[in-house]
């Protein structure tokens, strides 16, 4: 029996019908993968998210964009937020390979905060290796991007967020960050998301005009796919990574809020553009003894309050703030530095030493296995490979660098901000 005119047309409306569904959710789907660019940041103004459900959350006391595994985007300017108005500061961690990546997740998952996964230039040639030729920087980008991939294939095992940064980068390695720009750029098309969170350019040896300048260019290259900027003003004092700054006029080691304000209101025309400030305030890379450091955290304070009274806005504390050279600074200091809006500290110092004093440890611990293949207390013709297997003394190493790290978070009021 042939079908019914009208059952023909039913069924042709069907189709017509599934087909304009189908076409919808392509659409909304690609509109999706591609919004990051234009919501991120808000004008700098790194105000939370409203838009997603309770149900939709993954961590009770994060927005719901946040989730675990590598934060990117609008949910990196979420996740600051919440850092801010719930006071705390998240541990921003300089590593050197996946055993040092590997560890900084670890502890997160330990004390229930987020971290902040940092690689310096050096740490990125290190990655490749170091007999690598590395001319135009080629090893330090090869190397910080493979470092990268490692942390987005592996993070959302350990279940927090994960921020991915770059560190210090003066004017003359910026070969380094255009590469890792392109990196993001391509990685953006194929996940709508960037490589990497954020950046840091430090220029603070130019002066304030060309600093902010370089700055806002690239800040308008980042917001098209997503990725907050970090700048500096004034200088951090001591060494680090190649930023040697120990014989630096003392004055260039305190921001004034003039030169914030400045930076802000630039960057601010940024259009999606989000940005933190290293502002200084005494703070110098490495461990001091006790008097050699005159950190003045109010600077940040006064900073806040120029911006807020310049910009006419309620909020008291429109700049997010990270401290640098935070190894051995007192609890009283840090705690201080985040009430002024300080969301991230930099730890290197005290984790570099943390994982050493874990090799040392293991190294005296099993001294007497240790010291040929065969041959040991328990006899002369016993195996010692369980005990020289370079993977248990690096482990004891990534053990004491979490140690350390959630102690940290402890003293940035970082535990059990996520549940």
């Amino acid at each position: 029996r042939a079908p019914s005119a009208h059952f023909l047309i039913t069924l042709q409306h069907n189709k017509i019908v599934k087909m304009k569904l189908a076409i919808a959710s392509l659409l909304v789907g690609s509109a999706a993968a591609f919004a990051p660019a234009a919501s991120f940041g808000r004008n700098s103004a790194l105000k939370m998210s409203e838009t997603a459900t309770e149900t939709e959350k993954a961590f009770a006391k994060l927005p719901a964009s946040v989730k675990p595994g590598v934060v990117t985007g609008q949910a990196l300017v979420d996740l600051l937020d919440a850092a801010q108005d719930q006071g705390y500061a998240i541990p921003g961690v300089n590593i050197v390979g996946t055993n040092s990546i590997n560890a900084c997740m670890e502890a997160a998952a330990k004390y229930g905060g987020p971290i902040m996964v940092t690689f310096s230039k050096g740490g990125g040639q290190f990655i490749a290796g170091k007999s690598v030729d590395n001319t135009d920087d080629k090893a330090s980008i090869a190397g910080t991007i493979a470092g990268a991939k490692h942390v987005h294939e592996v993070a959302a095992l350990y279940g927090v967020p994960v921020v991915l940064h770059t560190d210090h980068c003066q004017k003359a390695w910026l070969p380094w960050i255009d590469g890792l720009l392109a990196a993001s750029e391509e990685h953006f098309e194929q996940t709508g998301q960037p490589l990497f969170s954020s950046h840091m350019l430090d220029l603070s040896e130019e002066p304030l005009e060309e600093n902010i300048g370089i700055c806002k260019s690239y800040l308008e290259k980042f917001a098209k796919v997503g990725i907050l900027i970090e700048f500096e003003l004034g200088v951090t004092g001591g060494e680090e990574d190649g930023v040697d700054n120990t014989d630096v006029d003392s004055s260039r080691l305190y921001t004034q809020p003039e030169e914030v304000f400045y930076a802000y209101e630039q960057l601010s025309q940024v259009e999606g553009g989000a940005f933190t400030c290293a502002a200084s305030f005494g703070n110098v890379h490495g461990v001091y003894a006790p008097g050699n450091v005159d950190l003045q955290p109010i600077i940040l304070y006064n900073s806040q309050k120029y911006i807020q009274e310049k910009i006419g806005s309620e909020d008291d504390k429109p700049m997010k703030f990270v401290f640098h050279g935070g190894s051995g600074s007192s609890v009283e200091d840090i705690q201080y530095a985040i009430g002024a809006g300080v969301i991230k500290m930099n730890i290197d110092t005290d984790t570099q030493w943390a994982f050493w004093d874990g090799l040392r440890a293991y190294e005296a611990k099993y001294h007497d296995y240790l010291q040929g293949q065969i041959g040991n207390p328990e006899g002369d013709e016993v195996p010692n490979k369980k005990y020289y297997d370079p993977r248990m003394s690096l482990r004891a190493g990534e053990e004491a660098m979490a140690a350390r790290l959630v102690k940290a978070a402890e003293d940035l009021k970082c535990v059990n901000v996520l549940n």
